[in-house]
């Protein structure tokens, strides 16, 4: 049985090796050919192995299929048709990974790393695409046409000749059958994922520098290009879901939304603009904490339960939000407001979105041209949810995540405790203090997450009512002690921050990305969008601010309270103008609510808009008549993110100087 299984997993075997073969050559070349990018030996041996792990991801998706039915076909099929057949699928394979490797020099000339979702989006335009390659690329069309046809005829010989052999003599039983199926089923899914962790691989995953070209070739282009297809399925159309708006309407009402004259808008981006900061003195440093999980209902000066007392106690000491709204329910949606300004939208957030891993606005990017250190500091795998791609290429120049942080004492499923992330997050501070560069810190928590793992602390429980009894379950109570414990870790950081020497002209935030559980039958569920957000340290005053206010304010609010002149295209309030119009947006599933002083606007795909107003105080909507005005402002906010992204009216523009009327768009 060894000798017929062996025989049966052969050909894919040697078809699995001549893939990473040819794609290993190819990077090679392309790394070779782009030498001066890759800036050190470490480098390029790094870009060689992260590729390698992604070459046997892309062999094993492209061999699963027919290696699991393969033994059946050769036990089944006694004049070994099959053979035909897979000699054939070898050789489409074989010519799509080397057409693509083919194209891909001229896609880097062209574009400036391998070829990706404009790859398949210029598909849809034939005639251009091909008047394109006839005017502009005639020499590339006839090399790869003519390198296509040579090595299609040499491929066959050599399928023919060393993988797919005609054996007659060779008997395929039921066992030996089940035994090669099984087998090769369990090794291509195996290498298909790219790990034994839960996670599977993707294209942040072996990301390791700054340089898209660079981070680019670590990946195939067959590869590149399905990842970025897969992708595309995900940036969801709000004009086909909400309705249609002219792109001038929607542009005039999203200006007037930021309370910004017309004539603060430039020709760059529609609503580029320069903002001037209200601190005028040294440029001051900015430490975000972005706490995991963490809704108004948690927090006892929201009106939430008491599990928050270190919050509690650091509100009056700074510039605390009672009213502060997140834009979505996950994670990469609060980093896309917190540290983009970007406003939500139907599709994911521009953290996963192929189109904005590089060149996308964010404040890292706008510091970064200021001179300033910018670091992304995580207590586990930095490329969950694409976050290591989508900050190397918009800005952040360090990352430190699991690996990094030094001897952690409690590793949990998600990675280092919060405990030992802010010990870490110390020891990068101090780091940073002592440079000579002014410096930006975004640190994410992760211990409030399911399954709730944390280390044992003399943190005194919550004591509940009856009624809370019966309402909160095991596993809610579990999340009350995580939220308790993550407070206890922010609140030992902030105490310790406040005695180094970084403390001083360093800016504190600390800010939820979402709520825990959205629930209820609301349209959306307003209550549940309700988040801490406190700022320390600053030269505004201490107070508790009752305002409606947004995720996507802080960024332009705390550029200002930096004095960092804010030239960039969000729509977000500088909160320190207390005069400007009070609103909030957010995303739940398909659904968008806008929601201002005079109520609030709740759109869904293929409906009319319903108007509700909301009771602040019990936390409920109610139905309300219609309105307009309301109706309108509310569509234009929803229909912008998609366009904008569309139109690429969101990108990073950066000046060649001080004067704010000499402006540079990024390519």
């Amino acid at each position: 049985m060894f000798t017929a299984t062996f025989k049966l997993t052969r050909p894919f075997i040697i078809a699995f090796i001549w893939l990473l073969l040819i794609l290993s050559l190819s990077r090679i070349a392309l790394g070779l050919w782009q030498i001066e990018r890759v800036d050190s030996l470490t480098a390029f041996i790094t870009l060689l192995f992260n590729g390698f792990r992604v070459d046997l991801s892309t062999g094993a998706y492209l061999l699963l299929i027919p290696a699991i039915i393969h033994p059946w076909a050769m036990f089944l099929d006694k004049t070994q048709r099959w053979i035909s057949v897979l000699r054939v699928l070898f050789l489409v394979v074989f010519i799509a990974v080397l057409f693509f490797e083919l194209t891909t020099p001229a896609f880097i000339t062209e574009y400036g790393f391998r070829p990706n979702r404009l790859f398949v989006e210029y598909l849809g335009y034939p005639k251009e695409v091909m008047s394109m390659l006839v005017n502009g690329h005639i020499l590339t069309l006839v090399i790869v046409s003519l390198a296509l046809a040579i090595i299609s005829v040499g491929l066959w010989k050599l399928i023919s000749r060393y993988i797919v052999i005609s054996e007659p003599t060779v008997t395929s039983t039921i066992k030996s059958s089940s035994t090669a199926s099984l087998l090769m089923l369990l090794i291509f899914i195996l290498c298909a994922r790219g790990t034994i962790g839960h996670r599977p691989l993707n294209p942040s995953f072996v990301y390791f520098t700054t340089d898209p070209l660079v981070n680019s070739l670590t990946l195939n282009s067959i590869y590149s290009v399905a990842h970025a297809v897969k992708a595309m399925g995900d940036e969801k159309n709000a004009a086909k879901m909400y309705g249609k708006m002219s792109d001038e309407n929607i542009v005039k009402l999203v200006r007037k939304s930021t309370g910004l004259p017309e004539t603060a808008f430039d020709n760059v981006l529609p609503t580029s603009s320069v903002r001037q900061p209200v601190y005028q003195g040294k440029p001051k440093n900015l430490v975000i904490i972005l706490q995991e999980s963490l809704g108004a209902q948690f927090v006892g000066s929201l009106g939430g339960l008491p599990l928050t007392p270190e919050i509690d106690k650091l509100m009056p000491q700074g510039w605390g939000f009672t009213n502060l709204y997140a834009t979505g329910t996950r994670s990469v949606r609060g980093i896309e407001a917190v540290i983009t300004g970007f406003t939500p939208t139907p599709a994911r957030s521009v953290v996963k979105l192929d189109k904005s891993q590089h060149n996308f606005f964010t404040i890292a990017n706008l510091l970064k041209q200021e001179g300033y250190k910018t670091q992304f500091i995580y207590g586990g795998e930095s490329h969950f949810d694409n976050m290591k791609s989508f900050f190397l290429g918009n800005g952040f120049t360090d990352i430190v995540d699991f690996n990094d942080i030094e001897s952690p004492n409690f590793v949990a499923s998600w990675g280092a405790s919060d405990e030992d992330l802010f010990n870490q997050a110390d020891i990068e501070l101090q780091k940073s203090k002592q440079s000579a560069k002014p410096f930006f810190s975004f640190i994410f928590t992760s211990s409030n997450h399911d399954p709730f793992d944390i280390p044992d602390r003399n943190i005194e429980p919550i004591k509940y009512t009856t009624d809370q009894l019966k309402k909160y379950d095991d596993k809610e109570r579990s999340r009350h002690k995580a939220i308790q414990y993550a407070d206890y870790a922010v609140g030992n950081f902030i105490a310790k921050a406040k005695k180094q020497d970084y403390w001083q002209d360093t800016i504190f935030v600390i800010v939820a990305d979402h709520d825990a559980r959205i629930s209820g039958a609301d349209l959306v569920p307003i209550k549940h969008f309700q988040i801490p957000a406190l700022i320390l340290n600053s030269n505004h005053e201490n107070k508790l601010d009752n305002r409606l206010t947004s995720q996507i304010d802080l960024a332009p609010t705390l550029l200002s309270l930096m004095g960092i002149e804010n030239y960039s295209p969000m729509l977000g309030h500088d909160l320190n103008n207390e005069h400007l119009p009070n609103r909030v947006m957010m995303q739940y599933a398909n659904n968008f609510a806008y929601m201002n002083d005079n109520g609030v606007a709740i759109l869904q795909p293929d409906k009319e808009t319903k108007f509700f107003n909301y009771d602040f105080a019990n936390k409920k909507l109610s139905l309300s008549k219609k309105d307009d005005e309301l109706a309108e402002t509310a569509l234009a906010h929803a229909l912008w993110g998609s366009l904008a992204f569309k139109n690429d009216w969101y990108q990073f523009v950066f000046k060649t100087n001080n004067a704010s009327d000499n402006l540079v768009q990024s390519k």
